[in-house]
């Protein structure tokens, strides 16, 4: 799916609960250079791990439902991996941003996916989604951490780009919880 930035494709935060949850999503950001940043979210998703794996591979679908993540396709990797094309978009100062990153995955089924940035808008650009079996109330959850590591290019401010990713992960953590919840119960 291609889609410019839309204002209206928004996390709905509009009740309590889903304001509650924002708050409730931990964020870490570590300086590992100069330029370059370790940020890492976490949230805890009352629903089976499979099942949040689930809405997080299936990858053509992710910008239906994640806030300013205007597309999300597959491409075709040489070697048979996992390959996606991601555009980001937001307004930020009144004027239309947009990073491109092409990504090569690698799953670890139910723990992990690794992601590495080959081509993009960034010097680098990697991470993973990682998720954790827990038990809340004799019910099956799952704990997930999204970690990114960026390093922008020298034409953008990285404090920018740091704060801008942390409240971005904070609400795609959300996002993915709500999805998580509209497709299992």
């Amino acid at each position: 799916m291609t889609q410019d930035y839309n204002p209206n494709l928004e996390v709905d935060l509009s009740n309590t609960a889903a304001t509650a949850l924002l708050q409730t999503v931990e964020v870490q950001t570590e300086r590992l250079a100069e330029r370059y940043r370790r940020i890492s979210a976490r949230i805890h998703i009352p629903h089976a791990i499979e099942q949040v794996w689930q809405v997080l591979t299936d990858y053509e679908t992710l910008a239906d439902f994640i806030p300013n993540l205007a597309r999300s396709q597959r491409l075709e990797h040489p070697k048979g991996g996992i390959r996606l094309e991601q555009v980001g978009t937001q307004r930020l100062l009144n004027f239309n941003f947009s990073a491109r990153v092409i990504l090569d995955l690698e799953e670890k089924f139910p723990q992990k996916i690794d992601f590495q940035m080959i081509e993009g808008d960034f010097k680098d650009f990697s991470g993973s989604w990682c998720l954790e079996p827990c038990f809340l109330a004799e019910r099956a959850g799952t704990n997930l951490e999204y970690i990114v590591c960026v390093l922008p290019k020298r034409t953008m401010p990285v404090s920018i780009i740091e704060r801008r990713l942390s409240k971005d992960m904070q609400t795609n953590l959300v996002a993915i919880r709500q999805r998580v919840t509209e497709v299992f119960s």
